[in-house]
Parts: C-alpha cells; sequence; structure tokens
C-alpha cells in the first residue's frame, strides 16, 4: 500500500490561542480522500505531537501544509524530508501565492484549493507522471518553472467528504472536558478587507455545503465528549442558510455547545441570533478591528462603529460570549485611536479580546501595497502572526505600535478586570483573563530579544517606552528541526 503523510508545521511563537490548539481542516481532508482511495494515509498535527523522521522516510509522499507564519518551520521540515529522497508536495495559503519560493524547498506545490489538484496528481503520480495535466500546479521543469491554469472552485461543496474522525481524534483540543470539533460549512467571502488573504484563496463568491450533509457530519460526535467549532470565514454570510442550520440542529435535538466567527451585521437578524442561542451557540468571534471611522474605511470593512454597539448590545441580551478582535497600524491609527479602541473594549462588556498587528499576508492588498513602498522592515515569515511588527506604520513608530499590543492585553487582562469577573460570577471569563495574563508574560520573555530590535531601530527622540526589560529571564531558544 502506497503511504502519504499530511504535515501541519507548529506555531513558532505563542499567541491567543496557543492553549487551545486547533487543526485547520485541510490536510485531515485530503489525508481523508487519498484513505478513500486507498492509500495509507495520515496527518501529523504539529503542535499536538512531534515528527518521527523515522516514518516519514518510509512514506512514498509527504504534503505539507502551510500559512505564512509557519513558512520557515514548513521549509525546515521540507528540506530535511526531501534530503530522505522524500516527494514533497506543498499547499496552502501562503505558498499559493508565493510558489516561487516554495520550490526552493518542495517538489510540487498545489495552489489555491488543493481536492481537485491533489486527485489529478495522484492520477500522474500513479499514470503516466505528466504533470502538466494537473491544475493549479507549480513545479520545476528542465531547470524553469512551470505553472499549469488555476483550478476552478469547487461549486458543490457537498462533493468534498469531511475529514474521517479517526484522523482527527488525536489531534483536537481539550476544553472544558471536551474536545473541540473543526468543522466547516461554507467558503470564500464577498467582502474586499485590504489585510485578509481569504478572498484570494478561496474566492469572493459563498460557496454552502448543504444542511443534510452537515448534519451528517454531525451525527458522528457526541455533545458529552465534544464542542463544535465551525471553522466559516463568516457563518451568516447567507442569513436564511444559516437560520435553515439552527432549525436542524435543534430539531436533530443536538445538545452541542458550539462557536464560530461573525461579522456585527448578525444584529440586523434577531430571530437568526435567537436561533444561534436556542440551537447551543456559545461564542463568537468577531473582526471588531477597531473604533475609528477612518481605519475602518481604510481597511475596507464595509462596517461602522455603530454597527459594533449594535452587535455586542443584541448579543449579549441573548448571553452569548463575545470574543472581540482588533488590529492596529493601519495608516490612519494613531495613539489616540488606540486608546479609545482599548477603552471601547474595556468597557463593552465583552467576555474576551485579542489586540493584533496590522500583518502584511502574501494575497492581500495590505501585503502589495506595504511591498511596493518599501516599508516592510522584516522578511521573516515566522513573525508573520500579528503579534510581531514587521512593517514601517505611518503615525507610530515600529516601537510603538509593538508596546501598544503588548500593554493593549495587559490592560484589557488587568488585575482590577479580573476582579470584577470574580465579583460578577462571570468564571468563564475569569479563566480566560488568567490565561491571557499569563500569556502576555510569558510573549515578552520569549520575544526580548525581538523587542530590543524594534525599539534599536526606532529612533529615540520622542519615545517613550513603557515595559521594564530588566526582570526579563533569557530568550528561550525555538525547537529546532532534529
Amino acid at each position: 500500500m502506497k503511504k502519504i503523510i499530511f504535515i501541519e508545521p507548529k506555531a513558532p511563537n505563542l499567541h491567543i490561542f496557543s492553549m487551545f490548539a486547533l487543526p485547520r481542516l485541510g490536510t485531515f481532508i485530503l489525508a481523508t480522500m487519498m484513505k478513500n482511495r486507498g492509500w495509507d494515509a495520515s496527518v501529523i498535527f504539529e503542535e499536538t505531537g512531534e515528527i518521527d523522521f523515522n516514518i516519514i522516510k518510509k512514506a512514498d509522499l509527504v504534503g505539507i501544509s502551510t500559512i505564512t507564519s509557519t513558512a520557515t518551520r514548513a521549509y525546515a521540515i521540507a528540506d530535511k524530508i526531501r534530503e530522505m529522497g522524500v516527494t514533497v508536495i506543498m499547499g496552502g495559503p501562503h505558498v499559493t501565492f508565493l510558489a516561487e519560493e516554495a520550490l526552493q524547498h518542495s517538489d510540487f506545490v498545489l495552489r489555491g484549493e488543493g481536492e481537485i489538484p491533489l486527485m489529478k496528481f495522484i492520477d500522474q503520480w500513479e499514470g503516466s507522471r505528466d504533470f502538466t495535466k494537473v491544475p493549479g500546479l507549480s513545479f520545476l521543469q528542465n531547470g524553469s518553472i512551470a505553472e499549469t491554469d488555476s483550478v476552478p472552485y469547487i461549486k458543490n461543496m457537498d462533493l468534498i467528504p469531511y475529514p474521517d474522525p479517526a484522523l482527527l481524534k488525536k489531534h483536537l483540543a481539550k476544553l472544558g472536558g471536551r474536545y473541540t470539533i473543526p468543522v466547516q460549512t461554507s467558503r470564500g467571502c464577498p467582502f474586499n478587507c485590504s489585510f485578509c488573504s481569504v478572498t484570494g484563496m478561496f474566492g469572493k463568491k459563498y460557496r454552502f455545503r448543504s444542511t443534510e450533509n452537515i448534519i451528517e457530519e454531525l451525527r458522528n460526535y457526541n455533545h458529552n465528549k465534544n464542542v463544535i467549532f465551525f471553522y466559516d470565514d463568516n457563518f451568516t454570510a447567507n442569513r436564511e442558510r444559516a437560520k435553515e442550520l439552527c432549525k436542524a440542529m435543534i430539531k436533530e435535538n443536538f445538545k452541542f455547545k458550539w462557536s464560530t466567527q461573525v461579522r456585527v451585521d448578525i444584529a440586523k437578524d434577531e430571530e437568526l441570533v435567537r436561533l444561534m442561542k436556542k440551537s447551543g451557540c456559545h461564542t463568537l468571534y468577531i473582526g471588531f478591528e477597531s473604533v475609528n471611522p477612518e481605519s475602518l474605511k481604510e481597511m475596507q470593512k464595509s462596517q461602522s462603529v455603530e454597527d459594533i454597539k449594535s452587535a455586542i448590545k443584541i448579543l449579549k441580551k441573548y448571553k452569548i460570549h463575545i470574543h472581540g478582535m482588533f488590529v492596529y497600524g493601519f495608516d490612519t491609527d494613531t495613539e489616540g485611536s488606540i486608546r479609545e479602541t482599548l477603552k471601547f473594549a474595556k468597557s463593552s462588556g465583552i467576555s474576551s479580546a485579542q489586540f493584533l498587528i496590522l500583518t502584511p499576508l502574501p494575497g492581500s492588498a495590505t501585503y502589495n501595497a506595504l511591498k511596493n513602498q518599501g516599508r516592510i522592515k522584516f522578511k521573516e515569515w515566522s513573525l508573520y502572526d500579528a503579534h510581531h511588527v514587521v512593517f514601517e506604520p505611518v503615525n507610530l513608530t515600529m516601537a510603538q505600535l509593538q508596546h501598544a499590543q503588548i500593554e493593549s492585553h495587559q490592560k484589557f487582562y488587568s488585575f482590577t478586570q479580573i476582579v470584577k469577573h470574580i465579583l460578577a460570577f462571570r468564571w468563564l471569563d475569569l479563566g480566560i483573563a488568567y490565561y491571557a495574563r499569563s500569556l502576555n508574560r510569558v510573549w515578552k520573555k520569549r520575544n526580548r530579544i525581538f523587542l530590543k530590535i524594534v525599539d534599536l531601530l526606532t529612533p529615540k527622540k520622542g519615545i517613550q517606552i513603557s515595559i521594564d526589560y530588566r526582570t526579563d529571564v533569557s530568550l528561550e531558544p525555538q525547537k529546532r528541526v532534529a
């Protein structure tokens, strides 16, 4: 039996979800397809298990999926595997947009959605090996890079198998005694947020799985043992479809607690919010981004500050937890607008928040603009995790932007906020605050050298740095490929 192993590399740095590592679904879907095809297929999610290269060298093919922040690690793994004589295929958002770079470390690159290209690739691998017939493929041919035409997006999402539960089982994060199951019900996004690469990867048109297909997958899981995270970029993109799914979950008498990502426009349909709560919705992750109207306009977010306030009001009415996501670093951001955003987040009553630094991800309009303007200062991909400043802002220095992000977490998850959670008996919020506060402290220690470099790159005149590094311990070395 031919053997293929898929790998999702470990994130290089700590981030807000480090304790609750959740695998992306691409490798598990592809592994399921290969298993159905008769191959011995397995997945290594490096966040939950180390790579055994003694097993890897017995594989016929290895597929590595990477986002930008894991690209450096992915390339190191790929180099070692190729030294063993094993063929490496790479896929994922980062290499889709930077295939030429990826081919310095891999034999083939699958661009965009991988399901159709991989099956076509295996047809040729098992046959005549004429890879020019594989859509969405980049590879070296006679010393030059060959690229076939991109594959059309899959219209019928029901044709994509959901991941084999046996493949997923050992890689799931446990929260509150239950394992979190990732489920994707749609792809694509018609919005054109400047900092996002989703549109380039999955297209501007929403594509949905049928309600029956989703319910069939959910029947594989037990609400006593599992919670569900719907991996959609916008679960309520089609409100009527979302209502239909919620009603079906209620009819099936599912008792799952579930979470997902939505936009603030969910507040415009209270019936939908009510159905989501009744069907088990526990937490919603929402990209508020900023309360600076100019920044919202610049990022092409298509929402207003009033939309943000309305969403919070409606969701709190139905006792749905809110995880607010904010981004600093747009050209219209200032010290004042950042202070206002933090003040709003603290007073809004949301359960948790993350404050991220604008990051120029390949495939996004932000990346193209900052690259063309020569404002990108760090090209080490492991820093592209939205926790490190990698470009020069307009109205802030790099040091000011970096420390604004760190201090926002410190102040949002302050000791005073923790006391408030205790007095209000908000135990979940208390647990998150304690975890996030500790994480922020450890992150500063591990990134002490990076923070000093950023400070050194910034002219000292007019800069006030409020973080004291004198008590920090030495930088912990990153784990290397071995």
